[in-house]
């Protein structure tokens, strides 16, 4: 096909059907994952308690212990903290965020 108004129209058409096949391939793995957290709800995970997890997960360390320093914080700050004693400043958690 020639080009029209300089547009190569086969580039064009490649790249469009590349995309619409690749956008089906990500709704597959959607509906994959969708599948995924309802057998572990079936099981009798907290499907929200998961979805925290894997985004945390995919946290840098420190970007993460930034985070939970942060959430301390105002939680001690709203009277919401088990451990009334203020978070130190820098201090770090290692074992919560090794585990993630």
């Amino acid at each position: 096909m020639a080009d029209v108004g300089g547009v190569a129209a086969d580039h064009l058409r490649s790249y469009i059907e590349r995309i619409e096949r690749l956008e089906e391939e990500k709704k597959g793995i959607a509906d994959d994952i969708k599948e995924v957290f309802a057998e572990a709800k079936g099981t009798g995970f907290d499907v929200k308690a998961m979805r925290a997890v894997l985004r945390l997960r995919k946290m840098d360390k420190a970007d993460l212990q930034e985070q939970e320093y942060m959430i301390d914080l105002y939680k001690h700050a709203l009277g919401m903290a088990a451990d009334e004693n203020m978070p130190e400043e820098g201090a770090e958690n290692e074992s919560e965020a090794a585990s993630f």
